[in-house]
């Protein structure tokens, strides 16, 4: 069952070393266990989409620059998200100030190829529209 995704929520990227939290502003007021409410709007890299440690998608410029230099080998470099999309599909029968709320089924998808997805909502209660 979808569970709504809250401030401090676990994710992880495909192309990424370690989990990252999400990162919700407290600007839509409507709280879940003392904690933000995510839409599928929080997904600006580096304000809501933490780092993942380290990149290991080679179609990321850093990445395939390091791995040239090492003679093709994999040379992981310093992840620095870059999602331009929302994240989908959402929560789409729940709104949040004229949004749709993020659910722990949806995903990001990062320029550099890799996905993002919610390994951990935050909280544990199921929400009801």
């Amino acid at each position: 069952m979808p569970l709504q995704v809250v401030n401090g929520a676990q994710t992880m990227c495909t192309f990424g070393s370690s989990p990252s939290s999400l990162m919700v502003l407290p600007i839509n007021r409507t709280m879940v266990a003392r904690q933000p409410k995510a839409t599928i709007q929080d997904h600006v890299p580096m304000l809501n989409i933490m780092p993942f440690s380290l990149c290991m998608s080679p179609s990321n410029p850093q990445v395939a620059a390091a791995t040239a230099a090492a003679l093709g080998v994999l040379t992981p470099q310093p992840c620095i998200p870059a999602t331009a999309s929302p994240w989908a599909p959402g929560a789409v029968t729940v709104e949040i100030d004229h949004q749709v709320a993020l659910d722990n089924l949806s995903v990001c998808n990062c320029m550099w190829g890799g996905v993002i997805n919610v390994a951990d909502p935050g909280q544990q209660t199921v929400e009801t529209p």
